[in-house]
């Protein structure tokens, strides 16, 4: 008889956390990738891949073909499961744009990916039948029912803004979602072991396998260099010539429960806590839609995350020697312009309206969501659009954009702005400037099976409205003021990616006309009281193309309210 196992109390941690990027990151309304009975048919579906394969790894193709899927996808699924992997030393994170096929998926954390495709998102806290809805979040469909005719903004202005998720309650309801299907998650990780007796099959994890789970949970509040064998009472101080002896599911299964009991006792306390204590202006589980009533507009998260919310009529810029995390969520934003001038793995930008969303370089993943009329400028390896209207998108992206949900009148253009530390940034997190597919993307569907709501009888699902391209007579870059782009000194002097030929094309044009005007002005013999006629119109000429372009160029139409804090 084995001793009990305790919750772990290694590397000074006791509280287990799900990791939120393949919650926020990884989940793709593809139905097809949503099994009725996950567990037996990604069984299944395991051993067929593993059939396939001679290093356990697959590529597009193969992906492809056993869950039949289109080949694009089917690299999508490879390129979301690089973007949301724990482990910096994994292959295919490291692999370069465009090699993802030739390194291939691990079959066991691609199984993972797969199996969590059953998550859904709570619905809001007022429903009556809490059984119908264990495995759910607390948010309705941006689109559904009578929410069809809103917008995104009035959606989050309507009355359903006090049922969206706290990040206590994000973190609680993954937790619980785990807690529930961890028994069958262990059962795709495990390997037959010795025989208990007639007709009695012990079904144990190696390390190598125990390890996969840290794809979905970890100790402590940054996930990346987080070992999970390190953490747990089975592996921890094993030798590292001598293979580790495989420890039973029922012994890990118990050891996870206990840790995450305790760690749904320790949210349920601190919530508590807040309730009946003072507020805090740094409370971290404000609700994401009600971001726009506190006053403080930053704030550091114990999970490695920064907020940035409720800025209104006011630019902000944060630094790399600003943020002490490594994933940002800029909330509930309006008529503002914020910049975050600094390497981070991930980025949201939710709710946000009539901005200008400057975001340095994001190495792992950008999803914006529910935004109206936005302009997003960003470096990054791969972004996701979802639920937007009116919104023009100047990306520098190794990976094709994804737009899904209900979208309308997206716009996209090359990458058009720099600032000093730009490529040390993009190098620091793995952004290659040759590689840019900004015009490349890929259209889903409108509808989300992950919505906790049932949609209409007899309704399909139709592909997403996808973006078009901003004329290139209409591209214009955008200029971080000197006073914005930081003290520190920095090589990047131009735009790092390459405009493609027509938008060069229209710039030397642009640049042309310029030089014309000014050498007609200079050589015009005016008399004083004409110059000032002529200086006076081109500022209302000036004025009415500004004003035309308002989100393109806000840090110039806004009085300066410059926040470094």
């Amino acid at each position: 008889m084995t001793d009990p196992i305790k919750p772990s109390t290694s590397r000074g941690s006791t509280v287990i956390h799900p990791r939120r990027e393949p919650f926020e990151f990884g989940l793709l309304p593809i139905p097809k990738l949503i099994f009725s009975d996950p567990t037996q048919s990604l069984i299944t579906l395991k051993q067929k891949l593993l059939d396939s394969s001679s290093n356990h790894r697959v590529d597009s193709a193969i992906i492809s073909d056993s869950l039949q899927i289109s080949a694009d996808q089917a690299r999508l699924l490879l390129d979301t499961l690089a973007s949301v992997h724990h482990s910096d030393s994994e292959p295919l994170v490291r692999a370069l744009p465009g090699q993802n096929d030739a390194v291939g998926a691990d079959i066991h954390d691609l199984v993972l990916l797969l199996y969590i495709q059953s998550y859904k998102r709570l619905l809001p806290r007022s429903h009556k039948d809490s059984a119908s809805v264990a495995d759910v979040w607390p948010s309705t469909s941006a689109f559904d029912g009578y929410f069809s005719a809103l917008s995104p903004l009035q959606l989050m202005r309507s009355n359903s803004r006090r049922f969206m998720p706290s990040q206590a309650d994000e973190e609680a309801h993954q937790l619980l979602y785990l807690q529930k299907h961890m028994a069958n998650i262990l059962s795709l990780l495990a390997e037959h072991g010795e025989s208990q007796g007639e007709g009695e099959e012990l079904q144990v994890l190696t390390m190598d396998r125990f390890e996969h789970i840290g794809f979905l949970v970890q100790f402590g509040d940054k996930a990346e260099g987080n070992c999970l064998s390190q953490s747990s009472p089975f592996f921890a101080n094993s030798d590292p010539d001598m293979p580790a002896i495989p420890v039973s599911v029922t012994q890990v299964h118990d050891w996870l429960m206990q840790n995450i009991t305790s760690a749904l006792e320790h949210i349920s306390e601190r919530t508590s806590a807040k309730e009946n204590g003072p507020a805090s202006g740094t409370d971290q589980d404000v609700a994401m839609t009600d971001a726009c009533t506190v006053s403080v507009k930053f704030s550091a998260s114990t999970r490695d995350s920064c907020f940035i919310e409720g800025v209104s009529k006011a630019s902000y810029v944060k630094h790399a020697s600003d943020m002490k995390c490594s994933s940002v969520k800029v909330l509930n934003c309006q008529e503002s312009t914020v910049y975050v001038l600094a390497p981070l793995r991930y980025a949201i930008v939710y709710g946000c309206s009539d901005a200008t969303i400057v975001l340095g370089a994001v190495g792992k993943a950008v999803r914006v969501e529910h935004c109206e009329r936005v302009h997003v400028i960003v470096a990054a390896k791969h972004i996701c659009i979802a639920n937007c209207r009116e919104c023009v998108f100047f990306l520098g992206v190794n990976q094709q954009p994804l737009i899904i949900g209900d979208n309308h009148k997206l716009q996209v253009a090359p990458y058009n702005t720099c600032y000093p530390q730009l490529e040390e940034h993009m190098s620091e997190v793995g952004i290659l400037p040759t590689v840019n597919r900004w015009d490349e993307a890929l259209a889903l569907g409108i509808l989300d099976p992950h919505d906790s709501l049932s949609h209409p009888a007899g309704v399909s699902d139709v592909q997403a409205e996808s973006a078009t391209r901003v004329d290139p007579d209409q591209f214009t870059n955008f200029v971080i003021p000197n006073w914005l782009a930081g003290e520190s000194i920095g090589s990047t002097k131009d735009n790092p990616f390459a405009l493609p030929d027509s938008y060069a094309a229209s710039q030397h044009k642009n640049k042309k006309n310029l030089e014309e005007i000014r050498r007609l002005i200079h050589e015009a013999s005016l008399e004083d009281n004409r110059k000032r006629e002529l200086t006076s119109v081109l500022h209302m000429y000036f004025k009415d193309w500004l004003y035309g372009n308002l989100h393109s160029f806000a840090f110039m139409s806004y009085t300066p309210s410059i926040s470094s804090h």
